[in-house]
C-alpha cells in the first residue's frame, strides 16, 4: 500500500489547513478535498482533475451551522430536507453567501452543499472545522473511485494524502436538489429518490427549466470507463451475442444470469437490488475495464424511481462514446 494512504485524520486536517489536497471517503464515492474558502487550494483541485473551471464543486460540511455561513435565503423545504436526510447522500443547491469564492460555484450565484454520512468524512470535517470541496477523486469524466486504491491509481504527487475508509456503502454520487421558491427541482438523481423527497416535504417536483444551475455530473458524457460502453436491453444483448458468437473481446454487466457467452469473455452478474447494484457499480465497471475488451455491454436497468440514479450514471457513461 502506498505510504500516502493512511487513516490519520489529524494529518489530513492539517494538510487541508495548509491548502493541500486530501482524498477522503464518503458514503457515495471518494472525494478530492481542499479548503473551500481557499481559492488557491480549490484551483489545485480543478487542475489535478483536469476539470473545467465552469463545472462547480460541492462543499462538504460536518456541522449544520455552516449551512447558514455558506448559503442565504434558504427555503423552508430545504431545511426540512436537511433535518431528514443529513448526514447523507443529498446535495442542496442554494443561493450562495458572500463567503463562498466564485471559483467553487463555477461563477454562478448558487452553491452546492452536503453533509456526508461516512464516519471518517465527518471526523475529518469536524477536525478541520470548515467547508471542504470534494468532487470525485478521479480524473474528470472517468469512473468515480469507491476505494482508496482507485484514487492512488489515478493521481500522483498532486494529491498529498489519501484517507483509507474502506469501500463506499452507497457507491454512486449524491442526489442533487435545487429549488424554485419552495418547490424542489431534480438536478441529478441519486439513491435518495424523488419519491423519498416528495414524501418528506409534500411537494411535487418542478422542471429544471431552460437554464438550470450547472451542477456536478450534469454533462451528457461522464462517469465513463476507458473501454467503449453501451447499454442494451436483455433481448438485444442475446441477439448481439448470437450474431457475434466467436468474439472473445466482450465484457458484460448484467442483471440477467442466463446469457451464454464465449468462455474467454468476462461477465459480471449484478444484484437486482438497486442499493446493492449501486454500491458495486463503479468497482464492477473498473474490473471490466481492466480485461482488455473492445466493448462493455451493460444490461439496461428497470425504469423505476429506485433505479433513476443508476440509470443516469449508465447513460452518461455510454454517452462518452
Amino acid at each position: 500500500m502506498s505510504k500516502r494512504i493512511t487513516t490519520d485524520i489529524s494529518a489530513a486536517a492539517r494538510l487541508l489547513t495548509e491548502g493541500r489536497l486530501v482524498a477522503f471517503p464518503t458514503e457515495t464515492v471518494y472525494g478530492l478535498g481542499a479548503d473551500a474558502l481557499n481559492p488557491s487550494a480549490v484551483r489545485r483541485v480543478y487542475e489535478a482533475k483536469s476539470r473545467p473551471f465552469g463545472h462547480p464543486l460541492i462543499i462538504h460540511v460536518g456541522n449544520m451551522h455552516l449551512l447558514d455561513e455558506l448559503a442565504q435565503d434558504i427555503p423552508d423545504n430545504a431545511r426540512a430536507l436537511v433535518r431528514h436526510f443529513w448526514p447523507g447522500p443529498l446535495t442542496l443547491v442554494l443561493k450562495a453567501s458572500d463567503n463562498v469564492p466564485r471559483i467553487v460555484t463555477g461563477g454562478q450565484d448558487t452553491v452546492a452543499i452536503r453533509f456526508p454520512a461516512h464516519p471518517m468524512a465527518i471526523a475529518l470535517l469536524k477536525e478541520f472545522g470548515g467547508g471542504v470541496v470534494g468532487p470525485s477523486a478521479n480524473k474528470f469524466g472517468h469512473l468515480s473511485p469507491t476505494k482508496a486504491a482507485d484514487v492512488d491509481s489515478d493521481f500522483g504527487p498532486e494529491v498529498d494524502l489519501i484517507l483509507n475508509g474502506a469501500s463506499c456503502p452507497v457507491g454512486i454520487e449524491s442526489t442533487i436538489i435545487g429549488f424554485d421558491g419552495e418547490f424542489p427541482i431534480m438536478l441529478r438523481p441519486g439513491m435518495i429518490t424523488k419519491r423519498a423527497i416528495s414524501a418528506e416535504i409534500s411537494k411535487e417536483f418542478f422542471e429544471a427549466g431552460a437554464e438550470p444551475p450547472r451542477v456536478p455530473g450534469s454533462l451528457s458524457a461522464h462517469y465513463a470507463p476507458t473501454t467503449r460502453l453501451v447499454v442494451l436491453h436483455a433481448d438485444d444483448i442475446r441477439r448481439y451475442l448470437k450474431e457475434n458468437s466467436e468474439l472473445h473481446d466482450v465484457a458484460l454487466l448484467t442483471i440477467t444470469p442466463l446469457f451464454k457467452t464465449h468462455p474467454n469473455n468476462k461477465m459480471i452478474v449484478a444484484s437486482t437490488d438497486p442499493d446493492n447494484y449501486a454500491k458495486n457499480l463503479y468497482e464492477s465497471l473498473r474490473e471490466l475495464d481492466r480485461v482488455g475488451a473492445k466493448i462493455i455491454i451493460v444490461e439496461s436497468v428497470p425504469l423505476t424511481d429506485a433505479w433513476d440514479g443508476i440509470r443516469d450514471r449508465l447513460e452518461r457513461a455510454a454517452g462518452s462514446f
